[in-house]
């Protein structure tokens, strides 16, 4: 999204210009006020006097505009415009100050609309949608405009606009469309100022009204109060480590993480704040985004693993549905509130379309326990982690195929993989052919494994239950024995990205092998030669390590995921170079991602380009990244975690290793396992 501005706030965003408006753009520079999937302003443009003020400066909280004018003559007036959203609700406030000393009158025009897109129709890859019996409508108010959204019986959504003071006309902005512009003739006294307050407030179909938001100031007070608890609650990284760029880096992370939670029912129907995925196409609960992002804030900041977990098990799958890919005990991949959903055009209304989420339930699920030292949440959802220990031998594969596997849903509309690298194409051999057939993935192997040896645990220790407990480590070492004869690359000394349909091992060498040290499925030598493998210039860009080694015949560094850099997976691999003792290359690797964050305003994107330092002093922007996005946030919070692992710090980003401070020892088992 290249829009100036992104404004985010318990689920609902906003992305304008640096002028603060709207245009309705579709594609990658998508912009508009969006909530629950759909687009509800999709106009927002301000004029005065006839014309488009010319922009001063732009800030998170508003912009400073003037109306044309010269060294000789400057303008008459200046526009400050103040902007906040609030959930499912955008407010402005809009103060004229006259710079002359005699009296004026202005006239301010704002054309609005609201196209109601769905977020699928308004992505960049050419696909249409037919909208039968849909129909939009717009009508004047007493104090500024409504617009309304039908499709047939079951779908309606509404979007209402209001000013203060009421506008002293209105008009059509076009012949044929819903677009109105609203128009005040204001009258500035001499050196004298004039107001206009805006109030947007979005009804997406099946939510309620959302209060009246108040003024921006009032709504960025109260934003700020909560990330700023959120932010600054104990521990705080800073006190926990010397290294200065990290601190900074942990600190925009939780501020992004906080604006990035959104509410959720449990199953109790108790209110829960989850990490949605990213902004601009992500701000939704994501299985596998939300249990990582949870885990690598897990020793800091508790609560959203907690609510993950919950958010998790109210939408956990319980019968067979092959058109969402639902089957009992499997945990959602994504949640999805659009009309486009909602008519079954699109599977993501909720759609358990990932390999991973599941076994990453339970480890994230024995985590909470292991680093809060409470297991109250472990007993409560005793009876979601056993369903999806079945899922993982029944639907899974794990018992009969003995690895977890699975088909492209790509024919269906769904996802080509369901692994983290779920683009088409991103699971190949190194002549760049894809792998076919039902495929089981290295990472996700080790994924489960950590999830048996987990299990086990709990079902030792919490559960009470030894028999069960004694099932699942009998069947972690024999997956692990296996996994060890049946990936192990030995003329590469590197393990297979995957096993194909045929059981041939997909040769390409990729990031995903770093996740194998981080679950321990390997053996100790085979964890020594990957960790020093991964830091070889093909793997390591010197600011982090392509999702596929350089030089191979798919490698491409603006692919998504055949030569990107994603902080996130780096994040993983730096857990497991700490917990197998790589101190260097663990501190080689977060050195990387902390000068990339430096460069980012400390805030790091979802995915770089692959080009390395030699090619480019900076990290080159891939095009599509979404920012923020919530496992790139949390990254620092992981790196600062195996640090503390390895009890090691960097001084600077290009420095020697320094001392770093502890915590608790809870804290060190959520980096090791």
């Amino acid at each position: 999204m290249t829009t100036g501005r992104l404004l985010v706030n318990s689920g609902t965003f906003a992305a304008m210009t640096s002028h603060g408006d709207i245009h309705g753009t579709r594609g990658t520079s998508t912009d508009g006020l969006f909530i629950r999937d759909a687009r509800h302003l999709s106009r927002w443009l301000l004029t005065a006097d006839g014309a488009a003020p010319t922009l001063l400066t732009s800030s998170e909280d508003g912009c400073v505009l003037t109306p044309a004018g010269t060294r000789d003559h400057p303008p008459a007036y200046t526009l400050f415009r103040e902007q906040a959203v609030a959930p499912g609700a955008l407010t402005e406030h809009i103060r004229l100050v006259s710079n002359r000393g005699a009296p004026t009158v202005v006239e301010v025009e704002l054309q609005v609309d609201a196209d109601f897109a769905d977020q699928f129709e308004l992505r960049a890859d050419h696909r249409t949608y037919e909208k039968p019996g849909a129909h939009r409508t717009a009508h004047n108010t007493p104090n500024g405009v409504a617009f309304h959204y039908r499709r047939g019986e079951t779908w309606s959504s509404r979007t209402a606009v209001t000013a203060s003071p009421p506008p002293h006309r209105t008009r059509p902005a076009d012949e044929d469309g819903t677009a109105r512009v609203l128009i005040w003739r204001l009258a500035l006294p001499a050196h004298g100022t004039a107001d206009l307050a805006l109030t947007a407030r979005a009804v997406p179909h099946g939510a309620p009204e959302p209060p009246l938001p108040g003024a921006p100031a009032t709504v960025r007070n109260r934003q700020e109060a909560d990330t700023g608890g959120f932010v600054h609650a104990r521990p705080r990284p800073r006190d926990l480590t010397s290294w200065e760029e990290l601190a900074r880096a942990c600190e925009q992370g939780l501020a992004d993480l906080a604006k990035l939670r959104i509410p959720f029912a449990g199953p109790g129907g108790e209110a829960l704040r989850v990490p949605a995925a990213g902004v601009p196409w992500f701000l939704s609960l994501f299985g596998r985004d939300s249990l990582l992002t949870s885990l690598f804030a897990l020793p800091y900041r508790p609560g959203p693993a907690a609510d993950t977990l919950l958010a998790l098990a109210a939408t956990q799958g319980t019968r067979n549905d092959p058109a969402r890919l639902e089957q009992p005990g499997r945990i959602v991949h994504e949640v999805r509130y659009g009309e486009l959903a909602h008519f079954g055009q699109v599977p993501y209304g909720r759609y358990y379309g990932s390999v991973d989420a599941t076994p990453l339930f339970l480890v994230l699920l024995e985590a909470h326990a292991a680093v809060t030292g409470d297991p109250a949440l472990a007993r409560r959802l005793e009876p979601q982690a056993r369903a999806a220990v079945e899922w993982m031998f029944r639907d899974g594969g794990l018992g009969e195929n003995g690895y977890l596997r699975y088909t492209s849903d790509a024919p269906h509309g769904g996802l080509a993989n369901q692994n983290w690298k779920d683009s088409p194409g991103a699971v190949c051999f190194s002549d760049g052919h894809q792998a076919e057939g039902a495929l089981a993935v290295s990472e996700v192997q080790g994924y489960a494994y950590d999830a048996l040896v987990r299990t086990a645990r709990l079902a030792r220790t919490v559960w009470e239950d030894p028999r069960e407990a004694d099932r699942l480590d009998e069947t972690a070492a024999d997956l692990r024995t296996r996994f060890r004869r049946d990936f192990w690359m030995p003329a590469q000394a590197f393990p297979a990205l995957a096993l194909d349909g045929r059981d041939r091992q997909v040769d390409a060498l990729a990031s995903d092998a770093g996740h194998l040290l981080w679950s321990g499925i390997l053996g100790p030598e085979e964890e020594q030669a990957v960790g020093h493998r991964l830091l070889r210039p093909d793997f390591f860009s010197g600011f982090g390590i392509r999702t596929l080694a350089a030089g191979q015949a798919p490698y491409h560094p603006l692919s998504y995921h055949r030569g990107s850099i994603w902080p996130h997976d780096n994040a993983v691999i730096v857990l497991g170079l700490a917990r197998c003792g790589l101190v260097e290359q663990a501190g080689a690797v977060a050195r990387g991602l902390i000068r990339a964050a430096a460069l980012h305003d400390w805030r790091l994107p979802e995915v770089m380009a692959g080009y390395g330092r030699d090619d480019h002093p900076a990290p080159v922007p891939y095009p599509h990244s979404s920012s923020p996005q919530a496992w790139a946030a949390a990254t620092p919070l992981a790196l600062l975690t195996a640090l503390r692992e390895t009890a090691t710090a960097s001084a600077d980003p290009s420095g020697d290793v320094g001392d770093t401070r502890r915590h608790t020892d809870g804290h060190r088992e959520s980096a090791a396992r």
